[in-house]
């Protein structure tokens, strides 16, 4: 009875804790997961509807020249936003951590900010800005740099300063935090030995908050690769990303096979990215011991 009640007193408040989590985990991300990858081996009907037999033929679609191009070039922006981000986050949150923490909770507050607005209002403020008669072009033609206006809006240099101002709070955060925890003993002592700022931050911060650095490209660079509110808005169905297309597989075209491959591809690409950041975590865990 002993042994029953310690198993009990145990084990049931384990479950409590971990049975909701747990159970929300199966029913809203792991079984529509596993669907989704069942679908992405099956075929589409004529009209529209899912016919299960097995197929590859969704794969092969990805290996067509359009689907495959598109594929680059969503990597390629998700790269590209990911570095942006990187090069302003990193500096904004390496100040904001230099500042007590009454200022850096107000910086914090800024940074955040824009989120309590509609991310649709965020996206047409930049339209208003940057369309052929807003104050962007008649700034530009007031002090003599153009003679006529330019067309920013559609294009794909206008979605990728919507995608850099859109995911850059993800950057700092995390690098701030890994910035806030570094020791001051290991600067000072850098200082003692005679090593100069450059030398200290390439040597020691750099590689320290390199764990931040790390959970901000995660954070950065999947949502990237499958956002599709930007480029519908800011690129007005001319610019294509990879969560353009599965929106459009599964919404007008009714094709959820492929949108379920393309889904599978973002996937696969989360877990290999997490894979590493977990190995990294792991080899980060045995140099600091």
């Amino acid at each position: 009875m002993n042994k029953k009640n310690t198993f009990k007193r145990k084990t049931l408040p384990a479950l409590a804790m971990a049975g909701p989590v747990s159970l929300w985990m199966i029913l809203f991300v792991t079984l529509p997961m596993m669907y989704i990858i069942y679908i992405s081996f099956m075929s589409r009907g004529v009209f529209g509807d899912v016919v299960y037999e097995f197929s590859l033929e969704s794969y092969k679609t990805l290996l067509d020249s359009t689907y495959f191009k598109v594929i680059v070039k969503s990597v390629r922006a998700a790269f590209t936003t990911t570095v942006f981000c990187l090069l302003i986050g990193y500096p904004f949150a390496y100040y904001i951590a230099k500042k007590p923490k009454e200022v850096a909770s107000k910086l914090i507050m800024l940074i955040m900010i824009p989120f309590w607005t509609n991310s649709l209002m965020r996206l047409n403020s930049w339209l208003l800005l940057f369309q052929t008669s807003g104050p962007v072009n008649n700034f530009l033609q007031s002090t003599g740099l153009i003679d006529s206006p330019i067309s920013f809006v559609y294009t794909d240099g206008l979605v990728m300063l919507g995608m850099i101002t859109n995911m850059l709070p993800f950057a700092v955060l995390p690098m701030y935090s890994s910035i806030e925890k570094l020791s001051k003993s290991l600067l000072e002592a850098s200082a003692d030995l005679g090593a100069s700022r450059r030398t200290t931050f390439f040597q020691i911060t750099l590689p320290l908050t390199f764990p931040g650095i790390f959970s901000s490209i995660i954070l950065v660079f999947i949502p990237s690769l499958g956002i599709y509110t930007v480029t519908d808005m800011l690129g007005g169905g001319k610019v294509l990303y990879i969560g353009n297309i599965i929106k459009n597989q599964f919404g007008a075209i009714r094709n959820w096979p492929l949108g379920a491959a393309l889904s599978v591809l973002l996937i696969v690409i989360t877990g290999l990215l997490i894979f590493i950041y977990t190995r990294f975590a792991k080899i980060e865990d045995m140099e600091v011991v």
